[in-house]
Protein backbone atom coordinates (compact mmCIF):
# COMPACT_ATOMS: atom_id res chain seq x y z
CA UNK A 1 0.00 0.00 0.00
CA UNK A 2 3.02 2.53 -0.79
CA UNK A 3 1.09 5.65 -2.90
CA UNK A 4 1.81 8.88 -2.59
CA UNK A 5 -0.82 11.92 -1.81
CA UNK A 6 0.03 12.96 -5.48
CA UNK A 7 -1.13 9.48 -6.78
CA UNK A 8 -4.43 10.33 -4.83
CA UNK A 9 -4.49 13.87 -6.34
CA UNK A 10 -4.05 12.66 -9.69
CA UNK A 11 -6.57 10.14 -9.74
CA UNK A 12 -8.77 12.49 -7.87
CA UNK A 13 -8.13 14.75 -10.69
CA UNK A 14 -8.68 11.99 -13.93
CA UNK A 15 -12.41 10.35 -11.96
CA UNK A 16 -13.58 13.53 -10.18
CA UNK A 17 -14.63 10.51 -7.67
CA UNK A 18 -14.12 11.46 -3.87
CA UNK A 19 -11.56 11.48 -1.91
CA UNK A 20 -12.26 8.30 0.57
CA UNK A 21 -12.76 6.26 -2.70
CA UNK A 22 -9.47 7.42 -4.48
CA UNK A 23 -8.02 6.25 -1.05
CA UNK A 24 -10.19 3.18 -0.91
CA UNK A 25 -9.47 1.97 -4.75
CA UNK A 26 -5.52 2.62 -4.19
CA UNK A 27 -5.90 0.35 -0.66
CA UNK A 28 -7.42 -2.34 -2.36
CA UNK A 29 -5.28 -1.75 -5.38
CA UNK A 30 -2.09 -2.47 -3.23
CA UNK A 31 -0.66 1.44 -4.26
CA UNK A 32 -1.00 0.11 -8.42
CA UNK A 33 -2.48 3.23 -9.77
CA UNK A 34 -3.17 1.48 -12.86
CA UNK A 35 -5.69 -1.28 -10.89
CA UNK A 36 -7.29 1.25 -8.96
CA UNK A 37 -8.29 3.68 -11.96
CA UNK A 38 -9.70 0.23 -12.99
CA UNK A 39 -11.69 -0.10 -10.30
CA UNK A 40 -12.50 3.65 -9.89
CA UNK A 41 -14.20 3.45 -13.40
CA UNK A 42 -15.84 0.21 -12.23
CA UNK A 43 -17.30 2.25 -9.70
CA UNK A 44 -18.65 4.89 -12.06
CA UNK A 45 -20.27 2.43 -14.28
CA UNK A 46 -22.43 0.47 -11.04
CA UNK A 47 -23.23 4.17 -10.26
CA UNK A 48 -24.72 4.41 -13.86
CA UNK A 49 -26.62 1.82 -13.43
CA UNK A 50 -28.13 2.65 -10.52
CA UNK A 51 -29.36 5.54 -11.65
CA UNK A 52 -31.25 3.97 -15.06
CA UNK A 53 -34.13 3.67 -13.41
CA UNK A 54 -34.83 7.63 -12.90
CA UNK A 55 -36.33 9.90 -14.99
CA UNK A 56 -34.43 12.26 -16.28
CA UNK A 57 -37.39 15.29 -17.31
CA UNK A 58 -35.24 18.25 -16.90
CA UNK A 59 -31.78 19.55 -19.13
CA UNK A 60 -31.15 21.62 -21.90
CA UNK A 61 -31.22 21.95 -25.79
CA UNK A 62 -27.34 23.11 -26.93
CA UNK A 63 -27.23 24.48 -29.96
CA UNK A 64 -23.94 24.54 -31.71
CA UNK A 65 -23.19 26.84 -35.08
CA UNK A 66 -19.41 26.04 -37.10
CA UNK A 67 -18.33 28.94 -39.11
CA UNK A 68 -22.13 29.43 -40.36
CA UNK A 69 -21.83 25.75 -42.33
CA UNK A 70 -22.71 23.66 -40.05
CA UNK A 71 -25.45 23.85 -37.10
CA UNK A 72 -26.03 20.92 -34.34
CA UNK A 73 -29.01 20.81 -32.39
CA UNK A 74 -28.96 18.51 -29.27
CA UNK A 75 -30.74 17.54 -26.21
CA UNK A 76 -29.35 16.59 -23.12
CA UNK A 77 -31.14 15.15 -20.07
CA UNK A 78 -30.98 15.01 -16.78
CA UNK A 79 -33.18 15.13 -13.24
CA UNK A 80 -33.09 18.38 -12.21
CA UNK A 81 -33.93 21.39 -12.86
CA UNK A 82 -30.85 22.33 -10.39
CA UNK A 83 -28.12 20.31 -12.64
CA UNK A 84 -29.50 21.41 -15.89
CA UNK A 85 -28.49 24.95 -15.28
CA UNK A 86 -24.70 23.95 -13.64
CA UNK A 87 -21.35 24.70 -15.05
CA UNK A 88 -20.35 20.72 -15.32
CA UNK A 89 -23.67 19.70 -17.13
CA UNK A 90 -23.73 22.97 -19.30
CA UNK A 91 -19.89 22.13 -20.36
CA UNK A 92 -20.84 18.34 -21.21
CA UNK A 93 -24.28 19.20 -23.65
CA UNK A 94 -21.23 21.57 -25.36
CA UNK A 95 -18.34 18.88 -25.78
CA UNK A 96 -21.21 16.77 -27.19
CA UNK A 97 -22.29 19.77 -29.72
CA UNK A 98 -18.85 20.45 -31.20
CA UNK A 99 -18.27 16.28 -31.46
CA UNK A 100 -21.38 16.30 -33.41
CA UNK A 101 -20.78 19.30 -35.17
CA UNK A 102 -16.93 17.92 -35.75
CA UNK A 103 -17.29 13.44 -35.86
CA UNK A 104 -20.96 13.56 -38.27
CA UNK A 105 -22.15 10.26 -36.46
CA UNK A 106 -24.93 8.81 -38.08
CA UNK A 107 -27.52 8.07 -34.85
CA UNK A 108 -26.62 7.91 -31.43
CA UNK A 109 -25.33 4.61 -30.62
CA UNK A 110 -22.35 5.89 -33.32
CA UNK A 111 -22.12 8.89 -31.44
CA UNK A 112 -21.43 6.65 -27.99
CA UNK A 113 -18.82 4.84 -29.44
CA UNK A 114 -16.93 7.39 -30.73
CA UNK A 115 -13.63 8.45 -29.49
CA UNK A 116 -14.08 12.02 -27.72
CA UNK A 117 -12.73 14.32 -29.60
CA UNK A 118 -11.03 16.51 -26.52
CA UNK A 119 -9.47 12.93 -25.16
CA UNK A 120 -8.86 10.01 -27.27
CA UNK A 121 -8.42 7.99 -24.51
CA UNK A 122 -12.11 8.12 -24.02
CA UNK A 123 -15.41 7.56 -26.07
CA UNK A 124 -18.16 9.80 -25.83
CA UNK A 125 -20.20 7.06 -23.30
CA UNK A 126 -17.09 7.25 -21.13
CA UNK A 127 -17.68 10.68 -20.82
CA UNK A 128 -21.01 10.19 -19.94
CA UNK A 129 -20.23 7.86 -17.48
CA UNK A 130 -17.65 10.21 -15.93
CA UNK A 131 -19.74 13.34 -15.48
CA UNK A 132 -22.81 11.31 -14.25
CA UNK A 133 -20.17 9.67 -11.20
CA UNK A 134 -19.53 13.98 -10.68
CA UNK A 135 -22.92 15.23 -11.16
CA UNK A 136 -24.62 12.65 -9.23
CA UNK A 137 -27.79 11.93 -11.49
CA UNK A 138 -28.68 10.38 -14.71
CA UNK A 139 -27.86 12.24 -17.81
CA UNK A 140 -29.05 11.43 -21.08
CA UNK A 141 -28.16 12.31 -24.72
CA UNK A 142 -31.79 11.79 -25.88
CA UNK A 143 -31.65 12.72 -29.50
CA UNK A 144 -29.69 15.73 -32.07
CA UNK A 145 -30.11 17.05 -35.31
CA UNK A 146 -26.69 18.23 -37.74
CA UNK A 147 -27.10 20.49 -40.41
CA UNK A 148 -24.45 21.63 -42.96
CA UNK A 149 -24.80 24.25 -45.70
CA UNK A 150 -25.35 22.46 -49.08
CA UNK A 151 -25.66 18.70 -47.81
Amino acid sequence: MSYTTEDIKDLRELTSMGLMDVKKALDEAGGDRAKALELLKERGAAIMEKKADRTAGNGVIEAYVHGGRIGVLLEVNCETDFVARGELFQEFAHDVALQISSMNPADLDELMAQPFIKDSKLTIADYLTEVTSKIGEKIVISRFTRYQLGA
